[in-house]
């Protein structure tokens, strides 16, 4: 009886598991055949649209035949009608002849004639009436660009921010004791000799407590002077290996400021292309004046005004600009033998600069004749910013040139190193090479010194004039 039960069980699992499948399997005929039905209605339709979309192309396409041949027979109309017109005017152009020769045959003149003839009659009739109009007109076009050239001018000008910074020849420094004073002079005066000999100034020490005066004309050796002795005052260490070790310091780090000016300023105008030497030199111009004008604001003035001129009446303003900037680039280097605008041109010919900016620059003080609108705008823009109330001091200038040109004077003697012009031009010191003067030959050498003076230069008092021969023998332990 179990067993039969168990058979009965097994046979009910076994017929309902194949009834599932069959019920399974008619299912998934049936999911077939609709998706087969949605799929054939779907094709229908997309057949449908595509058989639309081909009657609807097949339309379009023999609207623009019929549109194309519209065209075709228009342009033939218009063709039609232009050869019309060409002959219609040539018909006229040659009525116009015949009419003309009709005419000259009867009047016995060509239509030249007949035009010079009444153009001659007309002008000897009104001839008073159009010399007073031409004169009129003359004065009213010269009164017209006079206005219009203030006005440009004052444009021009007053874009631009005035600055000026005066430049003296001494700088003064505070110390932070009296007694530091007696540390700077150094025993038998070794300390203060060896800093106005390495830095080519002079150094006043006088009742004024706890003050030291930097005096020398050129501001690139006072700036020198100023920082080294700020530093060996800070430090302490004030003896004379060391004031020529800051001094070397201050030196490089002099340049390397000098090379950072130049680019700002270059910078600031946007004129990037420069070449990285000519950068430099033009960062040094910030410790030249000229007339008491610092020489780098100068040029930076210039450089604007030329810029605005050359934009007021069209010329080209980035010519304009860098010509005005690099205009005394010259005085950046101390040449006795030329001019400062025949350096400025040899430098920036060296350093490959546009011909249309090297014309501009020549002839800003008329040196060379004016050949650019550029070139009178960089000479006019020179001028505005020179000859403008307190730009300048000639005094203070004329104290410079002439302490510039003790030093070139000495200078210019064989055998001479460096010369140094202190005491405000009362003193000029002279360092030799001493393989190439001896001590007899130095004392030669600043009596001739002396006499040249005497000859060339007029000056107030008189000018004590020290030649230095100092000879040194290094060697290294190892």
């Amino acid at each position: 009886m179990i067993g039969i039960t168990w058979t009965t069980w097994i046979l009910l699992l076994i017929f309902s598991f194949l009834f599932g499948r069959e019920i399974e399997r008619k299912k998934a005929e049936k999911e077939k055949k609709a998706l087969k039905q949605s799929f054939e209605i779907e094709l229908v339709k997309k057949k449908e649209e595509l058989e639309e979309r081909e009657r609807r192309i097949f339309r379009e396409k023999e609207i623009l035949i019929e549109r194309e041949k519209s065209v075709e027979e228009k342009k033939r109309e218009l063709e039609k009608k232009e050869n019309e017109i060409l002959q219609l005017q040539k018909e006229l152009e040659e009525k116009k002849k015949r009419e003309i020769q009709i005419l000259e045959q009867k009047a016995n003149l060509t239509k030249e004639e007949a035009k010079k003839m009444i153009l001659d009659l007309v002008e000897k009739e009104y001839q008073k009436d159009i010399l007073e109009k031409i004169g009129k007109l003359k004065k009213i076009s010269f009164d017209e660009f006079e206005k219009r050239a203030k006005e440009i001018l004052v444009s021009a000008i007053e874009r631009q921010a005035v600055w000026q910074a005066q430049e003296a020849t001494t700088t003064v420094l505070t110390l932070p004791s009296e007694e530091i004073k007696g540390r700077i002079i150094g025993k038998e005066g070794r300390n203060i000799r060896t800093f106005e000999r390495v830095t080519g100034t002079t150094l006043i020490l006088d009742e004024t407590p706890e003050t030291v005066i930097i005096s020398c004309f050129n501001p690139t050796r006072r700036e020198i002077a100023k920082r080294a002795l700020e530093i060996l005052v800070k430090d302490g260490r004030i003896q004379p290996a060391r004031i020529e070790q800051v001094v070397e310091q201050v030196q490089k780090e002099i340049e390397n400021e000098i090379r950072e000016i130049g680019e700002k300023v270059v910078g600031e105008l946007n004129l990037i292309d420069l070449p990285e030497e000519l950068i430099k030199i033009l960062g040094s111009l910030k410790f030249r004046t000229s007339y008491g004008q610092n020489a780098l604001l100068h040029s930076l003035e210039v450089a604007y005004l030329a810029e605005a001129l050359a934009k007021e009446i069209g010329a080209d303003a980035k010519i304009c600009k860098k010509a005005g900037l690099l205009h005394d680039i010259g005085k950046a280097i101390d040449d006795p033998f030329l001019s400062h605008v025949e350096a400025g041109i040899k430098i920036l010919q060296k350093y490959g600069i546009e011909q249309e900016v090297v014309d501009a620059v020549k002839s800003h003080h008329e040196d060379y004749k004016i050949e650019t609108i550029e070139a009178a705008i960089v000479k006019v823009a020179d001028q505005i910013s020179g000859a403008r109330p307190g730009a300048r001091k000639d005094t203070v200038e004329n104290y410079l040139k002439r302490l510039e040109e003790l030093e070139k004077l000495a200078l210019s003697f064989e055998g001479v190193e460096k010369a140094w012009a202190l005491q405000a031009g009362r003193e000029i010191r002279v360092f030799v090479k001493p393989e190439q003067v001896d001590d007899l030959g130095a004392e030669k050498l600043a009596r001739e010194i002396a006499n040249k003076i005497e000859a060339e230069l007029k000056f107030p008092g008189e000018i004590k004039v020290v030649v230095i021969r100092e000879k040194r023998i290094i060697e290294y332990a190892k």
